[in-house]
């Protein structure tokens, strides 16, 4: 079973993401700010997390550099679940390491597709690849304004 935390300080959208991913079979965690997400994901272990960057205690920004650099939860895919929807905003989750960024307002139930699809490449060593394919798309948005 595919175990996801969602790391968000709105519980409404906490709630949407869970309704629609134990729909779908996964099992949710959730926490409600940076640090309790952090903490989460290193007790747990989850298979991906939902991010958030906008969060007290802790940014999103911060609680996925730390994951990133920690050995034992570096692995873990990141997909930043977020209302910044600038351009570098985006940029910047995929290059810290994050291998999606979905914008608010979103489709919760895209939701469980995305992150199977997601874990599949993962798991099949598509990551940099995954992340690259997000950034080169960037850059060709940024490059036609």
């Amino acid at each position: 079973m595919t175990r996801v935390l969602i790391v968000d300080d709105d519980a409404p959208i906490r709630l949407l993401c869970r309704v629609n991913l134990e729909a779908e079979g996964m099992e949710v965690l959730e926490a409600a700010d940076g640090a309790d997400g952090l903490e989460k994901a290193r007790s747990s272990l989850p298979d991906v997390v939902l991010l958030d960057v906008m969060l007290p205690k802790l940014d999103g920004w911060r609680v996925a550099e730390a994951l990133l650099e920690d050995p034992k939860t570096g692995e873990i895919p990141i997909v930043f679940l977020t209302a910044r929807a600038e351009l570098r905003d985006q940029a910047r989750g995929l290059e810290i390491g994050g291998i999606e960024y979905i914008t608010k307002p979103f489709n919760p139930v895209e939701l469980a597709d995305l992150i199977r699809e997601l874990l599949d490449r993962v798991n099949r060593g598509e990551r940099t690849s995954l992340r690259k394919e997000k950034l080169e798309r960037l850059r060709n948005l940024t490059n036609g304004i």
